[in-house]
């Protein structure tokens, strides 16, 4: 005759409803990295946009998506078409990013970013 073992969770609905209060608070914690992230990559890029008049400088947006969990950094405004002919180059313009750099310098660290606001909220 075959054994059965069996195995009691005493405990399930309390955990859930820990889980249920928690989820607010998570993805409060990941809003505000995202956010810092989003900072972060709009300051580098101004710090190193080609400077001319200043308009690509002082345009560098940040648009929030999903809520706030989703962000998206970089020129927004039609008139500013050219930001792309100084990130990625012309024949006679050299080509001088400051998003890319920007992006890539920030995907390193938001992983460690969004881990430590987690950290900070949960108990």
């Amino acid at each position: 005759m075959a054994r059965r073992n069996t195995v009691r969770i005493e405990g399930m609905d309390r955990l859930r409803r820990r889980l249920d209060e928690l989820a607010p608070v998570i993805i409060a914690a990941a809003k505000k990295a995202v956010a810092e992230s989003a900072e972060e990559v709009q300051a580098d890029a101004r710090r190193g946009v080609r400077v001319d008049t200043g308009n690509l400088r002082n345009k560098v947006a940040i648009h929030y998506e999903n809520e706030g969990l989703k962000a998206e950094v970089g020129w927004k405004d039609r008139h500013d078409w050219y930001a792309a002919l100084h990130e990625h180059g012309t024949r006679r313009i050299p080509a001088r990013p400051a998003l890319g750099p920007a992006i890539e310098a920030e995907r390193s660290k938001f992983a460690d970013r969004i881990r430590a606001e987690v950290r900070k909220v949960l108990p």
